[in-house]
């Protein structure tokens, strides 16, 4: 048993330290990454001595923390946010990707020497951009939301077809005309896979009565995972669909959907920290001097080269604004998960295989914190950023089963325009009203002439029927103020008095 308390101990002082690491990162402007992976290197073989490289588990883990991670991304990206820049996501996560493993294979063929199937390889686990550096990092940055959808549509769909090239090119099997149709049904079925269990989870947990709060969470959490491992099992890509589920589950009228977010986040936390602090104490330091020269020659080819035209190959067509690619251009974030790839090259048999981990490692730091700390910069530069926004409004929901009515916990933020809002003006459908409301830690019932202030919070009773237009109309009025919809807010949600 005392190995098994040493562990527990280990891990949890380990992840307590990775909390914190966020905390400093911030102050210092670094990404927190770094960190992470600083205090894997810090309890590996040249500083504590732990000895650990076991190539299998460390990949094993990897995809297990990437796809809490594309869970995380997916539950708490808003589709009304990215569904104006869903053409281009995809293009950058299909086109870029393409256009990106030949840049890159033909660059370090010509520089490095390497043999054509090498080079592709290389360029393919370096084509993928990092969910969680996007999902981390871009959303403070302050780009406008048509930017930051595209980039988070991109490094969600873009694991994907990487993966399949990476196996494919790593494996010793020749390359026929079937393999793009073989690619094109993996995307295909796991993508549909994936919708299909968002929408049977969202039924589900929305008629389920389950009697803890704290389970909508982790039920939902289950079936992101589940749909990751049916899409595996019929030989179709498990992140896309866990990814597309996710999209999905986050986006539909979930009881709790607040704590099912916060729970995703948490995780999505979790799985960075762990895996970040196992791919630090799985590299060897004093291998990665003669990994400095090919990483640097492969940044430089990959950002300054490979990155810009993949962009522009994927965003031209739909007439992006050049700001707004040589943004994107910059914006390629890399992380754990080209190292993660390179592990899966290393597992299925490359040649290459041990140095590229090397490479990629010495990499990925090197972009980090190249790109990371510059990314506002570059953003006021190009002019893409936009003034700090107010928060969104908080609104989750709790169902009274056997009322058939929800409970909506309102939270206004500041900056939010329900500010002086008065009760009568907010103008709810039938069937639903703001049975309390919480200011300074004390509750009162209101009247007409209640006037919402920053930092109240409310409680709005509703009919399941008038939900959806409550929801909206709360929405509306604390982005657009008092004004908003004005007779969409006057129509009845359902046939309630």
């Amino acid at each position: 048993m005392a190995s098994l308390e040493v562990a527990l101990g280990f891990a949890a002082a380990v992840v307590l330290l990775g909390v914190f690491a966020v905390r400093v990162s911030v102050g210092l402007g670094l990404p927190s990454l770094l960190l992470y992976l600083g205090i894997g290197v810090l309890l590996g073989e040249s500083v504590l001595g732990i000895q650990f490289s076991d190539a299998q588990l460390t990949e094993s883990i990897g995809w297990a923390a990437l796809v809490l991670i594309l869970a995380e991304g997916g539950l708490t990206t808003r589709w009304s946010a990215v569904r104006p820049s869903l053409g281009v996501g995809i293009a950058l996560a299909t086109v870029g990707v393409a256009v990106s493993i030949a840049v890159v294979g033909v660059g370090l063929h010509l520089l490095l020497g390497l043999d054509w199937r090498a080079a592709f390889l290389w360029g393919a686990v370096l084509s993928s951009t990092d969910a969680a550096a996007v999902f981390s990092v871009l959303r403070g940055v302050g780009v406008s939301r048509r930017v930051a959808g595209m980039l988070e549509l991109e490094s969600g769909a873009n694991d994907a077809p990487v993966v399949l090239a990476v196996i494919l090119l790593a494996s010793t099997d020749p390359i026929t005309w079937l393999t793009p149709v073989l690619v094109t049904y993996e995307l295909a079925a796991g993508g549909v896979i994936g919708g299909l269990f968002g929408l049977a989870g969202a039924w589900a947990l929305r008629r389920a009565a389950l009697p803890a709060t704290g389970l909508y969470p982790l039920a939902t959490l289950a079936v992101c995972v589940l749909a990751y491992s049916a899409g595996q099992l019929v030989h179709a890509s498990g992140l896309l669909a866990v990814y597309v589920a996710a999209l999905v589950l986050g986006n539909a009228d979930l009881p709790h959907r607040g704590d099912v977010r916060s729970f995703a986040e948490g995780m999505g936390w979790l799985a960075q920290i762990g895996v970040f602090v196992l791919l630090g104490l799985f590299v060897s330091p004093p291998r990665l001097v003669d990994a400095v020269v090919p990483a640097l020659v492969a940044g430089a080819v990959l950002l300054l080269v490979a990155r810009p035209l993949s962009v522009i190959a994927a965003a031209a067509p739909f007439r992006v604004p050049w700001r707004e690619q040589a943004f994107l251009s910059w914006a390629g974030l890399r992380g754990a998960v080209p190292i993660v790839f390179a592990l899966v090259a290393l597992t299925e048999g490359a040649p290459s295989g041990d140095a590229l981990v090397d490479v990629v490692f010495v990499l990925v730091v090197v972009l980090t914190l190249l790109q990371g700390p510059t990314l506002p910069w570059v953003a006021r530069k190009l002019q893409v950023s936009r003034a700090a926004q107010p928060r969104e409004i908080s609104v989750d929901a709790a169902p009274l089963d056997e009322l058939a009515a929800d409970l909506l916990q309102v939270h206004v933020p500041a900056g939010s325009r329900l500010r002086g809002v008065y009760l009568r003006e907010l103008r709810l459908p039938r069937g639903a009203v703001v049975s309390l409301v919480v200011r300074n830690g004390k509750g009162f019932t209101p009247t007409e002439d209640t006037r919402f202030r920053e930092h109240d919070q409310l409680l709005v009773v509703t009919t399941a029927g008038a939900r959806q237009a409550a929801e909206e109309r709360i929405r509306a009025v604390d982005q657009h103020g008092r004004l908003a919809r004005w007779q969409a807010g006057r129509e009845p949600a359902d046939g309630g008095g």
